[in-house]
């Protein structure tokens, strides 16, 4: 009788319950409308965008830009496989990574938990720069066009390892590691067996966030790719705009070439491609938002 009486005490009226349901209608529709209209845009000619500006429906169709991004299918493709590749291997290396680095910092026991505690701090608030990176991973590892010069430097993100540390400290009770440790299991079987399979929620969500690091990394092919078969996608892509806005900016070739120039897609051909760069992340998230949430805000009171 008392719970009943609880549940209609935390009832929400139906004007306050009308009122949630179109606020969060009207921000669902802040967060679609945007991606809606990039891909309507991608399909706009130059003409209508010229004349009409952005519109959800425009007075003229156009797969311009997607064939001129799909010209040379090959390299496209082997980007994408790049890009994919990268994404899975760099982010399951950097989970099992971080949460290694994680969890001995989070037990009280651990003598040098203070000492690697800072080190995890000092890097959140000082960075070497630019300058002393290209160093380090061109002359002293000797990574320079190399797939590990894109992996390296996103494996351990210090923000996310004390989301992780957080986690272990409120989820992750001492008596059950005492208890373990009593039936004879060592550190790593503790770990892997017990630490691992309760945590699936930061671990999940480190892994959505992983992915959209990785995927979306252009900075560092910028710095230490130079082979054009080993360019991941999103470094592609910059290249093919770069390309077209140079070739839109070059007076004299626009002179030359004015019915070339005039078919050239601009805006259209960076709404495709940011059509073809957003398509694996939208497929990925669905199955990691269940443990988003949760991931992120357990433990958070205890901070």
């Amino acid at each position: 009788m008392s719970s009943q009486l609880r549940r209609r005490e935390n009832a929400i009226s139906p004007p306050a319950s009308l009122l949630l349901n179109a606020c969060f209608i009207l921000l669902s529709l802040a967060c679609i409308l945007p991606v809606i209209l990039v891909v309507i845009v991608s399909f706009t000619h130059i003409d209508s965008l010229v004349s009409e500006g952005y519109r959800f429906i425009p007075s003229r169709w156009s797969t311009i830009a997607y064939e001129s991004l799909f010209k040379d299918y090959g390299t496209l493709v082997r980007a994408y496989a790049i890009s994919i590749g990268l994404t899975v291997g760099g982010t399951a290396l950097s989970v099992i990574l971080m949460a290694l680095y994680a969890y001995p910092i989070s037990r009280q026991d651990y003598p040098f938990r203070a000492f690697f505690t800072f080190i995890l701090f000092f890097t959140m608030l000082f960075s070497g720069g630019v300058v002393s990176k290209y160093i380090v991973f061109t002359q002293v590892l000797d990574l320079l066009d190399t797939y590990a010069a894109l992996l390296l430097p996103l494996l351990i993100i210090p923000f996310n390892v004390i989301i992780m540390r957080t986690f272990f400290q409120a989820t992750i009770h001492p008596a059950l590691i005492e208890s373990a440790r009593i039936d004879g299991a060592g550190e790593f079987r503790i770990f892997f067996r017990i630490v691992l399979p309760l945590s699936l929620p930061v671990m999940a969500t480190m892994a959505l966030l992983g992915t959209i690091v990785f995927w979306n990394d252009w900075f560092n092919a910028l710095l230490f790719i130079r082979t054009e078969e080993k360019y991941p996608l999103q470094y592609l892509m910059l290249r093919v705009l770069n390309d077209v806005q140079y070739l839109r900016n070059n007076v004299q070739l626009a002179s030359q070439n004015p019915e070339l120039m005039s078919n050239l897609p601009d805006e259209s051909l960076q709404m495709a491609l940011a059509v073809v760069c957003m398509g694996p992340i939208l497929l990925v998230y669905p199955f990691f938002q269940k443990y988003f949430v949760k991931g992120l805000t357990v433990g958070a009171v205890k901070g």
